[in-house]
């Protein structure tokens, strides 16, 4: 033990000696009470006194780092002595130097991936630990974090764990606190990249020949990103972007079917491929068609209409319509017929067109075209005209929009089935009827045949005398049998 703690030691012996000599005769059992936990420097007090509590006497100990220990004191009186109780000492070290590390260092990581922040002291003991994130402290009670002594672990990192760390060390010694405190480190999240988009378009070069442009792109991911242009799985070429989107150009030819495409994107942890895409450039052609349908309202009230343009042939049209043939444009602000108050939409890229309220000033001749995008010297094909026009009320029951008709016909079931039967049988009778009638023709026209034969073979014998008698009868007997 060093020499304060025997000095210390020396003066407890002296006082308890003192308290014994007074006491008498008296068993010698003195108790020693003390604090159990001290600061480095911090002045303490030690209290000795017999077992009945007389005579107390007090000691004062300034602590250092080597003052750790079990503490007892001895009296001695006359022919007697006793010891003490023990009380130990621990001498408890102030937090220092205190900083953050990290599992994976630097502190990035991918989403789902494990994050493990640590909070070290340079030099420390009997150390508390509390975590503040982007400057609030930390629940150890929150679902996204798990504390483990100086450990502060993610096991499963999400987006809204980005964000700026600190942690505090600390001790605390009869209501004596010691802190050190870290400084902020930076937790980047990097979001996973989703599946691969790919998309195809075509423009015109300046020598005239077509160029197409193959677009991979990915809605989330933290750049960088590698993007990859396969064809037929063989790669034709990759670039690494900080960005979530690449574009790849290639000669095109029409009408050749050039195989089917693929884009990979791939990070640190991912490589992803996206669908199949069949590269194929076929110019617009064939026959268009415009086909109409009506939109009606509960009380059967046609109220809008759309036309939708039916293209047989072609991978990238530009649709154009035309009314009573003038084109139909499009202002940036607003939609609306040239010269006309009520509005219409396009939809689908062009290819159907809403007339939201019908009337006398929409009513004509509808008609769409197409041709390639990527050539403005392309030839339009063109549809029919179709007659947009609405007189007089509807008979029948359309399907309504917005909502169906609430009201029902009043007719019964088993009524609709006797109509049918009635109907049925006198489509029978009226069959029967019509049959007897033909033949009843038939047999009369059959009998007018043989008469005007009869009356044929009569006059030849009365024009020919020299026949005989038995002529006669055969003739006679085979125009009967007919």
């Amino acid at each position: 033990m060093s020499n304060t703690a025997t000095t210390l030691l020396a003066t407890i012996w002296a006082l308890t000696n003192l308290i014994i000599t007074s006491s008498g005769s008296e068993s010698l059992r003195p108790v020693l009470s003390g604090p159990t936990m001290a600061y480095p420097s911090n002045r303490v007090a030690f209290s000795g006194t017999d077992l009945q509590g007389d005579q107390p006497a007090s000691f004062f100990l300034k602590v250092a780092m080597t003052s750790g220990g079990s503490y007892q004191c001895r009296a001695q009186a006359d022919d007697r002595e006793g010891s003490s109780n023990s009380v130990h000492l621990t001498v408890v070290i102030p937090p220092s130097e205190t900083r953050i590390t990290s599992e994976p260092f630097p502190p990035v990581a991918y989403e789902g991936s494990r994050l493990v922040l640590h909070c070290n002291v340079s030099r420390g003991s009997h150390l508390s630990y509390s975590w503040f994130f982007n400057r609030r402290e930390l629940s150890p009670a929150s679902p996204l974090y798990r504390t483990r002594g100086e450990s502060l672990v993610m096991e499963r990192v999400q987006p809204e764990h980005a964000g700026q760390y600190s942690c505090m060390a600390w001790s605390s010694v009869l209501d004596m606190k010691r802190y050190s405190s870290s400084t902020a480190v930076q937790l980047t999240v990097k979001e996973l990249v989703t599946q691969p988009q790919l998309s195809f378009s075509v423009s015109k070069d300046a020598a005239g020949g077509f160029v197409g442009n193959v677009s991979c792109s990915v809605s989330r991911g933290t750049p960088p990103i590698n993007f990859t242009f396969l064809l037929e799985r063989r790669e034709e070429a990759a670039v690494t972007v900080m960005s979530r989107s690449a574009s790849f150009l290639f000669p095109v030819v029409q009408r050749l079917e050039m195989g089917s495409a693929r884009c990979r994107a791939q990070t640190q942890v991912q490589d992803v491929l996206s669908d199949s895409f069949p590269l194929e450039v076929v110019p617009v052609g064939g026959r268009l068609e415009v086909q109409m349908d009506y939109f009606y309202t509960a009380d059967h009230k046609a109220t809008a209409a759309k036309l939708s343009c039916q293209i047989n042939q072609g991978t990238f049209p530009i649709v154009e319509w035309l009314h009573n043939s003038s084109v139909l444009t499009v202002k940036p602000t607003e939609f609306h017929i040239p010269h006309l108050a009520p509005p219409f939409v396009f939809t689908d890229r062009g290819r159907k067109l809403i007339l939201a309220k019908l009337g006398p000033d929409v009513f004509g001749y509808y008609r769409c075209r197409a041709r390639d995008s990527y050539d403005d010297n392309s030839t339009w094909a063109e549809s029919d005209d179709v007659l947009v026009q609405i007189k007089g009320s509807l008979s029948f029951t359309p399907k309504p929009l917005p909502a169906p008709p609430t009201t029902a016909l009043n007719v019964s079931t088993p009524i609709i089935e006797s109509i049918s039967i009635v109907f049925c049988c006198f489509v029978l009778l009226a069959l029967v009827v019509a049959v007897a009638c033909v033949s009843k023709m038939i047999d009369k026209r059959r009998d007018t045949e043989v008469r005007r034969r009869r009356s044929f073979f009569e006059r030849a014998l009365s024009a020919r005398p020299s026949i005989s008698r038995s002529v006669r009868e055969n003739t006679h007997t085979q125009m009967t049998d007919v």
